[in-house]
C-alpha cells in the first residue's frame, strides 16, 4: 500500500472527484465520518476503488488500514465495480427445494459468467446469491434490482434477463 500521504489519482470524471470532495469537505472533522463519506462515494463511483480509499484516508485524517477495516466488514461495500443491474438468486431452503440450483445454473450460463466470475465483462450483470429474499410462496425467486420474479424455471430465466439488457 502507498504512504497514505502520496497522491494517487482517481479513476473517475471530472464530476465524480468533485462530488467525492464536496462530500469529504461537508464531514470533515466530524465524528463518525467515516460511514457516510463511504456509502456517498460508493454511490458516486458505483464502488470503492484502492484509491478513492486513500483519498478518504488522507482527507479524513484516518488510517488506510480502519477506512479498509470498515469497507471489509459491512457487505455493503465493494472494492470491485458492479454491474447496472444486480440480480439476487435465492438459494434458501424453499427455493431450493424448488430447483433454485438449476436456475442458479441457467442465470451464469445466460450471462456468460465462469466459475468465480460474478459481473459481466461489460459491466451489464452482477450476479449475487442470497440465503433468503422472502417470496418463498413464490420459489424459486431471483430479483432484479427491485423487481422479483418467482416460480421461475431455467427456460424462463432467459426471457426475464433480456428486458434488462
Amino acid at each position: 500500500m502507498p504512504n497514505c500521504k502520496t497522491v494517487v489519482p482517481y479513476r473517475g470524471s471530472p464530476e465524480q472527484e468533485e462530488r467525492l470532495r464536496q462530500v469529504i469537505a461537508e464531514h470533515r472533522g466530524q465524528p463518525g465520518a467515516t460511514m457516510p463519506v463511504l456509502q456517498a462515494a460508493q454511490e458516486i463511483f458505483g464502488y470503492l476503488p484502492k484509491e478513492v480509499l486513500i483519498e478518504i484516508s488522507n482527507q479524513l485524517d484516518v488510517p488506510v488500514s480502519q477506512i479498509f477495516g470498515v469497507v471489509t466488514f459491512y457487505a455493503q461495500f465493494h472494492l470491485e465495480p458492479r454491474g447496472k443491474n444486480i440480480v439476487r438468486s435465492c438459494q434458501g431452503t424453499a427455493c431450493h427445494v424448488r430447483g433454485a440450483k438449476g436456475v442458479l445454473n441457467a442465470i451464469r450460463e445466460k450471462l456468460g459468467l465462469k466459475e468465480g466470475q460474478v459481473t459481466t465483462p461489460d459491466l451489464k450483470f452482477t450476479l449475487e446469491t442470497v440465503a433468503c429474499i422472502g417470496a418463498c410462496g413464490l420459489a424459486p425467486v431471483f430479483m432484479v434490482n427491485d423487481e422479483t420474479h418467482g416460480r421461475l424455471t431455467p427456460e424462463s430465466v432467459g426471457p426475464i434477463l433480456d428486458k434488462y439488457a
